[in-house]
């Protein structure tokens, strides 16, 4: 969304997308540029100048998925916690409990980017965006101390971005059948045992003891 956009193009806009969202929600990613512009009332050629293609107009609809759910938000609150441990679980939740959100259409991109480059751009520019908030996540526990011995930021940012992806979540929450809320619970455990350094006598803190 351009800031200079009038307030009607942005609601225009949003509505564009969010009829969008539905169709490949329940369609996949075949619906065509015609089929979204006669659910909005819209001409076909209407939707290129919004989006300029197809590929532009999926790019859009994944950001306004975050959007709508405020997300960047949600992360900036949790990298905003004071304590490590409690850091990395309100940024794991916030995370986890955004995913089932968009799932219905990020498994149709996921599914369709081996074959589809407008749909692999579109899900490479959101997944580029989440790992750069799991660095700075990540970053901030290690000049908090609080990493495991063995990780790097680097490093940990790569793993809890993978363990906790659309695709891990859906593995357990829908194809093994744990549900959300268990899944979620079960991903950020896992992730604080491995990645987190254990508090000791010396170790306190995240301070090692000299």
């Amino acid at each position: 969304m351009s800031k200079f956009e009038t307030p009607r193009a942005q609601r225009t806009r949003a509505a564009i997308l969010d009829a969008a969202w539905e169709l490949v929600a329940e369609r996949g990613l075949d619906v065509g540029m015609g089929e979204i512009a006669d659910r909005v009332g819209m001409t076909r050629q209407s939707l290129y100048v919004h989006f300029g293609s197809r590929g532009g107009l999926l790019i859009a609809l994944v950001r306004r998925a975050d959007e709508r759910e405020a997300i960047h938000a949600r992360f900036a609150e949790a990298l905003a916690v004071a304590g490590p441990a409690e850091r990395l679980d309100a940024f794991l939740s916030a995370w986890l409990d955004f995913v089932p959100v968009i799932h219905p259409v990020a498994r149709r991109l996921i599914a369709a980017a081996s074959q589809d480059e407008a749909a692999a751009a579109a899900w490479t520019d959101r997944m580029d965006e989440l790992v750069g908030g799991f660095r700075r996540l990540t970053r901030s526990l290690a000049r908090d101390g609080a990493l495991a011995p063995g990780w790097s930021a680097a490093r940990a940012a790569d793993y809890l971005w993978a363990a906790t992806s659309v695709s891990t979540w859906r593995l357990l929450a829908v194809d093994r059948d744990w549900g959300a809320r268990r899944t979620s619970k079960t991903l950020r455990q896992a992730a604080a045992e491995l990645v987190l350094a254990r508090p000791s006598l010396g170790h306190r803190d995240g301070r090692a003891a000299h």
